[in-house]
């Protein structure tokens, strides 16, 4: 989770600063969508984007570094360090549930704007060049929690000498773990699930685990 603002007049200052760059960008991310609907990604610029969110083009490019960044969106609710060591130093044998759970931790604190998530979608599946550009996001971090599934794998002994599919074994629990937010993420923007999104995820999780055959169907 995110780290505590301090208490105190700074610790005060530190959030409504937060909340103002929050405000600032989810105006950014939502004016660069509503554009790109309405007149194609092609077609809208960086004035258009900032006269519609009424900020300067300086401040623009100090939440994102190129024009297609406002389209996709800031860069997700990551875990913290202490969070990934936690997951690595893990001694749990549910290496799937605790990674979904890191993920969900990160997640926790943060209240997602599902009608921007929904409009957003909307736009990049009819717009190759972003859908480029979040299949590259999406594999760069696949490539990172991969190495944290493996550095898991090394600190429980595991070695590719004893499993030579053991970096196979990590993808796979990335997949999985990734097929979880996918099918949260559908569930979620459907309104079929009335809970949190912490929650769609542990649910998911359990459907996962109940396919697999590693929890038997509760009885009718």
């Amino acid at each position: 989770m995110s780290s505590p603002v301090p208490d105190g007049p700074a610790g005060a200052d530190e959030g409504l600063r937060a909340r103002k760059r929050a405000a600032t960008q989810s105006a950014l991310e939502r004016a660069a969508v509503s554009l790109a609907l309405e007149h194609g990604y092609d077609n809208v610029t960086v004035d258009m984007i900032c006269e519609a969110a009424m900020v300067s083009p300086r401040t623009f490019f100090n939440y994102f570094g190129t024009k297609e960044g406002a389209f996709l969106g800031g860069t997700p609710p990551a875990p913290t360090d202490a969070e990934h060591q936690a997951f690595v130093h893990g001694t749990s044998r549910d290496v799937l549930g605790d990674l979904v759970g890191m993920i969900a931790d990160a997640m926790a604190d943060h209240s997602p704007d599902t009608d921007l998530l929904r409009r957003r979608r909307m736009l990049i599946e009819r717009t190759p060049e972003l859908l480029t550009g979040e299949t590259s996001r999406i594999a760069e971090l696949e490539e990172h929690l991969v190495k944290l599934v493996l550095e898991r794998f090394a600190v429980q002994g595991r070695t590719e000498a004893r499993t030579p599919d053991l970096a196979d074994e990590a993808r796979m629990v990335v997949s999985l773990a990734g097929s979880v937010m996918r099918y949260s993420m559908q569930k979620w923007f459907s309104g079929g699930f009335t809970g949190t999104p912490v929650e769609l995820l542990h649910h998911s999780l359990a459907l996962v685990r109940r396919v697999a055959g590693s929890i038997a169907p509760a009885a009718r």
